[in-house]
C-alpha cells in the first residue's frame, strides 16, 4: 500500500498498517460521513484508480513508442512521432498535457495525483480553492500523499458524482460513475467487483 493509505489510516484513527480492509472502509466512511452507497462508489472507483490504493501519481512511463501512439493517435500520428517520448514522463507529461488544462507547459508538474487521479493546474487550483488548502499550489505532491483521499472527495462533489451513486449499488449507476470518472468504461468488472464487496461491508 501507498503511504497515502497509511497517512489516511492516521487520519481516520486506525492502525496505520497502509492494508486496506473492512475496518479501514468503515472508518473512512466515518470520518467522512459517507453512508453505505457514498463510501461504496467513492471507494470502489478510487481502489480501481490507484491500483489497490498503491498508486497516487501519474507516472506517463511507456517504455515502446508504439504504446505511446496507440494512447495517443492525435497527439503522435506516426511511431517516429512518438520515439523521442518513450521511457521519458517528463516530456510526455509535457506534450500531452503542456498547453492544456492551464499547464502553460508545465504538464509534468500538473500531472495527475490522488486516489482519482485530479489533473492540470486549473483542477489543482480549484480543488485548493475549493478546499482552502493553498499549500497545494506551492507543492502539489501533496495531492498524492496527504490529500490523496480528499482530492477523490472533492471530485465526486464537484462532478455531483454523489448524486449518481443515491441511485444505490448497481451494475448500471457503477457503470454510470465509471464513465464519468474513466471516460470509458476501462475495467468496469473489477470496478463492480470492488464497489459491491465495499458496499457489503458498509452494510453490515
Amino acid at each position: 500500500m501507498s503511504e497515502a493509505m497509511k497517512a489516511l489510516q492516521e487520519k481516520v484513527g486506525v492502525g496505520a498498517d497502509g492494508a486496506f480492509g473492512p475496518n479501514t472502509a468503515r472508518a473512512i466512511a466515518k470520518h467522512y460521513d459517507l453512508d453505505a452507497n457514498h463510501g461504496a462508489h467513492l471507494l470502489g472507483q478510487a481502489h480501481h484508480e490507484s491500483g489497490g490504493f498503491k498508486k497516487t501519481t501519474e507516472s506517463l512511463y511507456y517504455s515502446t513508442p508504439e504504446r505511446i501512439q496507440a494512447v495517443w493517435p492525435t497527439r503522435f500520428e506516426t511511431i517516429a512521432d512518438a520515439e523521442p517520448y518513450a521511457k521519458n514522463s517528463e516530456a510526455l507529461a509535457n506534450k500531452v498535457y503542456g498547453g492544456r488544462m492551464g499547464n502553460n507547459g508545465e504538464g509534468f508538474k500538473w500531472r495527475g495525483r490522488g486516489f482519482l487521479q485530479i489533473t492540470g493546474r486549473d483542477q489543482y487550483r480549484l480543488f485548493a480553492s475549493e478546499m482552502r488548502l493553498p499549500e497545494v499550489m506551492d507543492d502539489p505532491d501533496l495531492c498524492a500523499s496527504k490529500y490523496a483521499f480528499d482530492t477523490a472527495i472533492w471530485y465526486f462533489k464537484t462532478n455531483f458524482l454523489f448524486r449518481v451513486a443515491d441511485g444505490g449499488v448497481t451494475d448500471a449507476v457503477i457503470r454510470k460513475i465509471t464513465r464519468r470518472v474513466n471516460g470509458g468504461y476501462h475495467g468496469v468488472d473489477d470496478r463492480i467487483a470492488q464497489t459491491t464487496k465495499i458496499h457489503g461491508w458498509l452494510s453490515a
